[in-house]
């Protein structure tokens, strides 16, 4: 069945990034002059979802508002003849069909899924992280969409390498071998120390998931932080139907802190022509100020 719907959760209080999120949704907050959200919801677009679902909670209607029309700012560029940035703003009002949902506690990954299960229905679906940013050309969530057709349409974790001793910042999956970038998973470990990790093969992030998962998180138990985990969910998935774990391709920025953040800022800067000359300058300018050395 074709996946045509996705759950971003963005419910969390972005505490990493106060005091600028007292007052503003950590997913508007922009990467040059994008929202971060924005490039998680497009690569959800370029993949072929036709329906986002946001899980929010209070103080997020500026996220649901980004991906409106705003008539009033599309009148005032027409009128002062900027059609450039008319296109654009136009562009991101109908990028695609938004919904939202509301997570009244913060109560887990799963938990937050769970809230979204009326609006799903009784069809496969992706989940995509809304402060994990992955950039390939072929959409990361899109390698998963593959893998799970290929497979008859099993649940897909995505999956990335990191080093051992960062195995205690991530869910961690275990499983048997298909091909070098995929295993069979009969499970997941939340956040084992590196001495104890099965794997290093951490989810940052993106999954595809039959809606069996719905079930399972409305019987399962709180768990670690006396939340509902969806790892805990996925464990017991694996133990029902075939669940895969595949290595996808793409740079992966973690915008939910800051240093992650400072990185995806650094790095679109230099890729974009119109930012790079001026950014590399300005950067020797502050680098020779404080006296710092390459």
């Amino acid at each position: 069945m074709k996946i045509r719907k996705a759950i971003i959760p963005i419910a969390g209080k972005g505490t990493r990034f106060l005091p600028a999120t007292k007052q503003i949704a950590k997913e508007i907050i922009p990467i040059i002059n994008t929202p971060m959200i924005h490039y998680v919801v497009k690569e959800a677009v370029e993949a072929g979802i036709e329906q986002i679902i946001f899980v929010t909670s209070s103080g997020k209607f500026s996220v649901e508002d980004y991906f409106d029309r705003n008539l009033e700012l599309e009148a005032y560029l027409e009128r002062n003849n900027k059609f450039k940035e008319l296109e654009l703003i136009r562009k991101i009002g109908s990028m695609v069909d938004v919904t939202a949902v509301r997570q009244k506690e913060q109560l887990g990954l799963g938990h937050a899924v769970l809230m979204a299960k009326n609006m799903i229905g009784d069809e496969p679906f992706a989940v995509l992280l809304g402060d994990d940013i992955v950039i390939n050309k072929v959409p990361a969530i899109k390698q998963l969409m593959d893998v799970s057709m290929g497979n008859n349409g099993a649940s897909v974790i995505g999956v990335m390498e990191v080093p051992k001793s960062d195995t205690s910042k991530y869910g961690i999956v275990k499983g048997d071998i298909v091909n070098e970038k995929t295993l069979r998973m009969t499970g997941m470990v939340e956040k084992p120390k590196p001495e104890d990790a099965p794997t290093n093969l951490a989810t940052p992030g993106r999954y595809i998931l039959t809606p069996d998962i719905f079930t399972i998180l409305e019987k399962i138990p709180r768990g670690a932080g006396n939340e509902y985990q969806l790892t805990d969910a996925i464990n017991v998935l694996c133990m029902e139907k075939d669940v895969f774990a595949y290595r996808f391709e793409g740079e992966r920025f973690d915008t939910g802190n800051v240093h992650g953040y400072l990185d995806a800022t650094v790095d679109f800067a230099l890729k974009d022509p119109e930012t790079r000359d001026k950014f590399v300058a300005s950067l020797k300018i502050r680098l020779a100020k404080y006296g710092i050395q390459l």
